[in-house]
């Protein structure tokens, strides 16, 4: 995949390149004595600026589209692994702890499995989604940097 956004994105420097000389070109030429030269070079660096930010626009909407894709293929992914599971482990708990550390909302946390002391499907996957996987989300994305 990376692949094929560099090779779309070989044009950019090239055409990037191609403006810093037509620049240095245009900062030589004397506005008084090649009136006509100066105005051609500034006609054709403005075009050329044009033409990379069209271009640049239109790469960022690719990538974004391409972001959003993959997006909702994960938060599908996910849903369907979700929701599978419930199925599968709907009447089992996942882990039985003592009642009183959770004597509150025992039975809050035991649904759908209903057994006393135990935590269902439902209220794991909530927990692994409200708490652990924003903390391990954060800790993957500061090791990165």
């Amino acid at each position: 995949m990376s692949r094929v956004l560099q090779n779309d994105a070989e044009p950019e420097p090239q055409m990037r390149a191609e403006i810093q000389d037509m620049k240095q070109e245009f900062s030589m030429v004397n506005k008084m004595n090649e009136f006509a030269r100066y105005a051609s070079l500034e006609w054709k660096i403005n075009r050329m600026v044009d033409q990379l930010k069209t271009y640049v626009k239109a790469r960022t909407a690719q990538l974004a589209k391409i972001k959003w894709f993959l997006s909702v293929a994960f938060y599908t992914l996910q849903a369907t692994l979700m929701m599978s599971l419930i199925w599968k482990y709907y009447s089992a708990p996942v882990t039985v702890v003592l009642r009183k550390w959770i004597t509150p909302l025992d039975h809050l946390v035991a649904f759908p499995a209903r057994i006393a002391g135990g935590v269902g499907i439902t209220s794991w996957i909530f927990v692994w989604n409200k708490l652990w996987q924003p903390l391990v989300l954060y800790t993957f994305s500061q090791t990165e940097r």
